[in-house]
């Protein structure tokens, strides 16, 4: 970690809002993760819990604990994005630590991030990778084939020339850099990649992970510094995978070009698809103002110069004035060294970090919120539901022990009699209930079959065999259809398959509350029209991106091959996420009924036991009533804790000030 000796050598910039906001989002996380920890050891401690639902609580703290909200910045080369990480996040260090001077720019893309379970280093994946048909998604499971350099925290020079890594090229022959997918002989844009000695100068590395300490990145965030237009054609996971996965995204133009040709390409085939037409979580960075920043103009007609052009912008793109924030990075890092304040607010950084807080914390906290809710709420609600049922029954039998006061032992008798009836009567309907359960398995498998990553695969295979052109364009566009057409109506069979095994739950649910008393409740619900639009959506952005200029001037077996791989991995975790969501539901689903019928046999069972011992020996009677008294003293507390349990996990979010 940074020395106390080092940290004392710097001045301390302000919080900025960003990172205020961010610790907040983080604390509020952790509440969350105290609440649900709290009732887990709450229904422990009191007999409440199931095999099955421990699993899905210690999955959803998991998922709570890595929980990362990413930005990515999008751009041409030398519009600043780097300069602005390196403002927003290294000022500290009082230089610049990320290479962004003129003549630099990022090679692969570089993530930053933090795990608190590796050391600070800078992890680099070679680009012969390119070579194979793994993603980096797949790579990310493969340490062995990173090359990893261990960060000095404590030397700014040491640490601006390890992330040197990240623009190295290195010369290769032609031929090594069209098996790649980086050089095409006949395209301008790539011109400039060929070396006097014929040979191409390429990436030493296909993508980079910064492990980092810096306190926004310890409270979950992770920010994406992609390449250019190039890059972005010729590594499609970018487009089709994190990209999408991310956030925010920050696409960033330069005040002294405005929109160019290169810039609109970006933004229509690679930034536009991501959101479709919603502007949260999309917001356009006009950066270096500061060449507006004539000696000559006044304060106002400078201020007019920057307005007009972020309105030109804006109208561009075809987004609200408010989606387009006008800042200076490399001003805004020279204000934080020099701890000028004046230049920090002028550069425009802080109107940025407000609207990131603005636009994406809120939004990220909430799908959090309604993620807790949909997995637990309905567990606290059985529980509440288990309680209430035991104090009805402890309440019954007092009142019925207490009736027992005037009766004699032949009256007794006879109760016991009609109780163990109803109790044979509830033994045959189990024994119907196990029935039913067989049939809904057969149900619940077939429904796993159809998003099971198998049949999936087997439907991948296929298309690949009935490709009529094989790698080709023409070939993709009827690998994609037959691709995600099967896929659809598989995910459209899954859907119908989850409505059936509602219905018969509920037909469970219904027999068992008319015929027994049990509680009234309803199934929980479970949709698949949200995997269902992701697939559509997936398909439309590969539509989008193989009808882009760079797959046009790209094409080739290379990259039409490494495309359609992207593709195909990225709609397999679609299923695979899919699939567990279903078998999660499936055995949700099942919960509260199970957990009321072992219930409501234990509670007949105790008031069977009850009544045997009063009629053994009456001068027991006020000892039992004591005792079940007691109990529901027990339960009614019981009762007020998991209803304020209740209450915290479904409270409103906080409104931020």
């Amino acid at each position: 970690m940074i020395s106390a000796q080092r940290q004392k050598e710097r001045p301390r910039l302000a919080v900025n809002e960003f990172s205020r906001r961010l610790g907040d989002y983080k604390r509020w996380r952790d509440e969350l993760i105290e609440i649900i920890n709290e009732y887990q050891t709450w229904v422990e401690s009191h007999g409440l819990a199931s095999g099955e639902e421990d699993l899905q609580l210690y999955e959803l703290i998991d998922a709570l604990r890595s929980d990362k909200l990413t930005v990515a910045l999008v751009a041409e080369f030398s519009r600043g994005k780097t300069e602005l990480i390196n403002a927003i996040f290294f000022a500290d260090y009082r230089q610049r630590l990320l290479p962004s001077e003129a003549g630099r720019t990022t090679m692969c893309p570089t993530e930053l991030r933090w795990d608190d379970h590796e050391a600070p280093c800078l992890k680099l994946l070679p680009i012969e990778t390119r070579e194979t048909a793994t993603t980096i998604s797949e790579y990310r499971r493969a340490p062995e084939v990173w090359t990893v350099m261990p960060l000095d925290l404590d030397s700014p020079r040491n640490l601006a020339e390890t992330f040197r890594q990240t623009v190295r090229t290195k010369p290769v022959s032609r031929q090594q850099a069209e098996t790649l997918g980086l050089y095409r002989h006949d395209v301008e844009a790539m011109a400039h990649m060929l070396n006097s000695d014929g040979s191409v100068e390429i990436p030493v590395w296909r993508h980079a992970i910064i492990n980092f300490p810096h306190p926004m990145l310890k409270q979950g965030l992770v920010v994406l510094d992609t390449p250019g237009l190039n890059a972005l054609g010729t590594e499609p996971e970018l487009t089709l995978s994190m990209l999408p996965n991310a956030q925010a995204v920050l696409f960033v133009l330069a005040a002294d070009t405005g929109v160019t040709k290169t810039d609109m390409e970006v933004w229509d085939h690679h930034v536009c698809p991501l959101r479709g037409n919603r502007d949260k979580g999309r917001l356009v960075v006009l950066n270096k103002i500061d060449y507006l920043w004539d000696e000559l103009s006044d304060d106002t007609a400078i201020a007019a110069a920057i307005a007009r052009q972020t309105q030109e912008t804006a109208r561009t793109l075809g987004v609200g004035k408010n989606q387009v924030l006008a800042l200076s990075a490399q001003k805004g890092l020279l204000g934080k060294i020099k701890t000028d304040h004046a230049l920090i607010e002028r550069s425009g950084l802080p109107a940025l970090e407000a609207k990131l807080s603005d636009d994406i914390i809120p939004a990220r906290r909430e799908l959090l919120r309604e993620r807790v809710i949909h997995d637990i709420g309905s567990m606290v609600e059985t529980t509440s539901a288990m309680i209430e049922a035991r104090l009805a029954a402890v309440t019954g039998q007092i009142e019925e022990l207490q009736a027992l006061g005037s009766e004699n032992n032949e009256a007794i008798q006879e109760l016991v009699t009609r109780l163990r009836d109803e109790k044979h009567a509830y033994d045959q309907t189990l024994t119907s209930f196990q029935n039913t359960r067989a049939v809904l398995s057969d149900h619940i498998r077939v429904l796993l079959d159809y998003l099971s990553v198998e049949a999936f695969d087997d439907l991948a295979d296929r298309t690949r065999e009935g490709m009529s052109e094989s790698w080709t364009t023409s070939g993709l566009r009827e690998a994609m259809k037959s691709l995600f057409d099967g896929a659809l109506d598989a995910m459209e069979r899954a859907n119908k398959q989850t409505q059936q095994i509602r219905s018969l739950v509920q037909a469970i649910y219904n027999k068992f509350h008319s015929e027994h008393g049990l509680a009234k409740i309803k199934p929980v619900n479970f949709s698949l029209l949200p995997y269902r639009s992701q697939l559509q959506k997936l398909y439309e952005e590969a539509e989008a991106f193989r009808n882009s200029p760079m797959m046009v001037i790209t094409e080739q077996h290379f990259v039409v091959q490494k495309f359609f791989v992207t593709l195909v991995g990225r709609a397999r975790e679609i299923f695979s996420e899919a699939n567990a969501a279903a078998r999660a539901w499936s055995k949700a689903i099942m919960a509260p009924i199970l957990s009321q019928v072992r219930e409501h046999k234990i509670l007949m069972d105790q008031r069977l036991e009850n009544l045997k011992k009063v009629h053994e020996n009456f001068d027991n009677l006020s000892d039992r009533i004591a005792e079940l008294e007691s109990g529901r003293q027990n339960l009614e507390n019981q009762q007020l804790v998991i209803r304020n349990m209740l209450r915290k996990i479904n409270k409103p979010l906080p409104v931020d000030p």
